[in-house]
C-alpha cells in the first residue's frame, strides 16, 4: 500500500478561512494563510483550498490567496470552486496551484472533464462530488451527486456519476459525504468504500472525520488520501498527532519533518 496523504481542506469565503456544518451557517475563523503556512510546518502532505461561494457567483477569488500560499508552502495544491472552462483552470494553476478540482460545472456540462484533462493532464483534473444519502433511512437507495454547495439536486447517482467522470478523463475524486460534512462525528464510510470500489483512481475522502480512527477506516475502505478541515481547524487535532496515530493503526503515512 503506498503512503496516504493527508490534505488540510481549506474552505474560503472572500479573504476568510470560513467552516460551517453541511455548508450552511459559515463561521469565520481568520486569514487561510496563516492556516496553510501552520499545517505545512506541521507537515501536512497537501491543501486544499475550496471558495465556497464561487459558483453561486459564477467567479473564482482565490487567485491571490494562492500566490501567497506559494510564497511560503512547498506541497501540492488543489483549488477549486466556480471553474467552468479550461481558461478558468490555467487562471489557478498560473496562480499557484497544482490541481483543479471541479463540482457544479462538471455536472451542467459533463465535456469539461475531457477538456481539461487534455489541456493539463488528467493529474490536474479532480472530479468533485458532494454526495447525499436519497433516503438516510433506507441505505440501499444510494447516494445523489449536489452541487452548489450541496444545495441542487444534479439527479445524477454517485456511483455512476465517478465511473462517467473517470471515463472522461478525471484522475483524482474528491469525495465529500454531506451528510456528515462538519458535525465532526465520523465519515460516512459506506459511501466512501462503495466510491473506492467503483473507480480505479485515488480517492480523498472528506466530510465528518472526529480523529484518526475516521480516517484510518477510510482508507481501509480503499481511500488515498483524507481531508480534514473542522479538526484541524478548531483545534481538535493536529498533523503530527493525526500521522502518529494513523501509523499506531497500521496506515503508512508520509514522516512529519518541516520547521
Amino acid at each position: 500500500m503506498s503512503r496516504v496523504r493527508l490534505i488540510a481542506r481549506l474552505d474560503v469565503k472572500d479573504e476568510n478561512l470560513v467552516k460551517g456544518i453541511q455548508y450552511e451557517g459559515l463561521r469565520k475563523l481568520g486569514d487561510p494563510h496563516e492556516f496553510a503556512v501552520r499545517y505545512y510546518r506541521q507537515g501536512v502532505d497537501e491543501l486544499l483550498y475550496l471558495d465556497t461561494v464561487a459558483s453561486l457567483y459564477e467567479r473564482n477569488n482565490l487567485g491571490d490567496i494562492l500566490r501567497q500560499a506559494t510564497a511560503d508552502v512547498f506541497i501540492p495544491i488543489t483549488a477549486g470552486g466556480g471553474l467552468r472552462s479550461v481558461e478558468d483552470v490555467a487562471a489557478i494553476l498560473r496562480a499557484g496551484a497544482d490541481k483543479a478540482a471541479i463540482n457544479t460545472a462538471a455536472l451542467r456540462r459533463p465535456e469539461l472533464i475531457g477538456e481539461v484533462a487534455r489541456a493539463f493532464g488528467s493529474q490536474c483534473m479532480v472530479l468533485s462530488v458532494q454526495a447525499k444519502r436519497r433516503n438516510p433511512a433506507d441505505p440501499s437507495a444510494g447516494w445523489e451527486a449536489y452541487y452548489d454547495n450541496g444545495r441542487e439536486h444534479s439527479g445524477r447517482d454517485v456511483l455512476e456519476w465517478v465511473k462517467e467522470g473517470v471515463a472522461r478523463g478525471a484522475g483524482e475524486i474528491l469525495l465529500t459525504g454531506v451528510d456528515k460534512e462538519g458535525f465532526r462525528k465520523g465519515m460516512d464510510q459506506e459511501l466512501i468504500a462503495a466510491v473506492c470500489a467503483a473507480v480505479p483512481v485515488p480517492v480523498i475522502a472528506a466530510g465528518g472525520a472526529s480523529g484518526a480512527g475516521d480516517l484510518a477506516r477510510a482508507v481501509q475502505g480503499g481511500a488515498a488520501a483524507v481531508a480534514v478541515g473542522s479538526i484541524l481547524h478548531y483545534g481538535d487535532a493536529d498533523i503530527p498527532t493525526l500521522k502518529e496515530q494513523l501509523a499506531r493503526q497500521g496506515v503508512e503515512v508520509r514522516v512529519c519533518g518541516r520547521s
